[in-house]
Order: C-alpha cells, then sequence, then structure tokens
C-alpha cells in the first residue's frame, strides 16, 4: 500500500464508501517446548503462505454492510482455517492497530489473538482442509522466535523473507509489545530493512 499511514479504528470506520477493510489476525499461544532439547520456544506463532508467494496473517476483505470487523475477518478466518477455527472467536478486545493507504485506498485493521496450544495445534491439522487451502492460502508456517548462535538462523532469517504489504512490521510490533521475545531481543536482532 503506498502512501502507508497509521490511524485509529474510530477514524478508520468513519471513511468513506471508496476505501475497502481487510482484516488480519495473528494467532499465537505459549508453548512450552525446546527445539534440540534445549532452545525455548516461548510461542507458537502463526503466519501463512499467500497465493502470491508473499507471507502475511489470515483474514482478508470484509464488507462492513454484512457486521462488524470481527465477524467479516471470523468468516475469513473459517474460510482459511477451516473448522478449528469455529473454536475460538477474534473480538474487538483482540484489535491491535489499522492502516490506512491511498493506492489502492485500503484500510489494514490487525489483531492478536491468544489460544491455547492445543487450539492453536487444531488449527495447523484442520487447514489442509479448508475451502481456501491451495487456492489463497499455500500453508501455514510457524515464525520461529529464536536466534541461534550464528545470529542470522531463527527470527532474523525469517524476516528476510517476502511479507505482504506491512505484515512484517506488524509482525514485529506485536511480538515486542504482546512480551512474546525476550524484552530487549527486538533491538539486538540482525535485520536488514524491508526492501
Amino acid at each position: 500500500m503506498a502512501g502507508v499511514r497509521r490511524l485509529e479504528l474510530a477514524e478508520a470506520l468513519q471513511l468513506g464508501p471508496g476505501w475497502r477493510h481487510a482484516c488480519h489476525a495473528l494467532l499465537y499461544a505459549p508453548d512450552p517446548g525446546l527445539l534440540f532439547g534445549r532452545i525455548p520456544l516461548r510461542y507458537a506463532v502463526l503466519m501463512q503462505m499467500r497465493f502470491d508467494g508473499r507471507l502475511g496473517f489470515p483474514g482478508g476483505f470484509v464488507n462492513l454492510q454484512d457486521g462488524s470487523l470481527e465477524d467479516g475477518l471470523n468468516r475469513e478466518l473459517d474460510e482459511e482455517l477451516g473448522e478449528a477455527a469455529a473454536a475460538f472467536r477474534v473480538e474487538r478486545a483482540d484489535y491491535r492497530s489499522s492502516h490506512a493507504g491511498s493506492r489502492p485506498r485500503i484500510v489494514a485493521h490487525f489483531y492478536a489473538k491468544r489460544l491455547t496450544l492445543e487450539q492453536l495445534t487444531a488449527v495447523e491439522m484442520a487447514a489442509p482442509r479448508a475451502r481456501d487451502h491451495g487456492l489463497e492460502v499455500l500453508g501455514l508456517v510457524r515464525v520461529p522466535l529464536y536466534t541461534l548462535r550464528d545470529g542470522v538462523g531463527g527470527l532474523p532469517a525469517f524476516l528476510e523473507n517476502t511479507f505482504i504489504g506491512n505484515a512484517r512490521e506488524q509482525l514485529l510490533e506485536a511480538l515486542q509489545n504482546l512480551g512474546l521475545l525476550e524484552p530487549g531481543s527486538v533491538a539486538g536482532l540482525k535485520i536488514s530493512a524491508p526492501p
């Protein structure tokens, strides 16, 4: 989105009929697991490989005439993630931010929903049977929230992928603000600026 600016939800909802609204959700769960028996996983965070080869979050365009942003987002999650998405509902309390771009005139609303590890695993298992699997969604991926000893492997390498819109920035902001990473670890990452 060209000319992206952050705005408050109330302001975003007042934009005229020439604007389209898209809602996406970061789904995460505490994960007590250890990689190789020694690297704490801390949390499982889901993203998806999209039809265009870019990483993004589950969700999509919503029509405010059909209900709330959250109604539209939950419908999109059902289509992209399958029946396991019925075990939870993204609510207004899960809202994080809105960003508007002038070309095209799209407002991207971002949510973060905490699940249990069992719920998140059920989403991963059900996703291949979802309506949009193999079409809009090519698969789910967990974000590695650790950095390997070389300083590159793990999250720094993951962030070198291509992301749709401002999904990379949404991810980093959510990881930091939700406390999903060790304090100060975002600042210490060896990552390049997005292209």
